[in-house]
């Protein structure tokens, strides 16, 4: 029972800083645009992907489309 008094302010301690560090990175802007970041680390240039469309061939008119129907 003793341990409570150890346990339960520390747990309170923990969770204050946790909160500090959550504000911390929502204040420094971590969370701004999700989708351009995900998409930064994939291509190597850091430049934003380009989306394909479904049912349009990237490759040039007179190469083959290989379709996996």
């Amino acid at each position: 029972m003793e341990i409570l008094y150890l346990l339960i302010p520390l747990s309170a301690l923990l969770v204050l800083m946790i909160i500090g560090v959550f504000g911390w990175a929502l204040h420094g802007g971590q969370f701004d645009e999700l989708d351009r970041e995900g998409e930064r680390i994939l291509n190597a240039d850091g430049e934003a992907l380009t989306v394909i469309k479904l049912g349009e061939s990237p490759a040039p008119n007179n190469a083959p489309r290989v379709d996996s129907h």
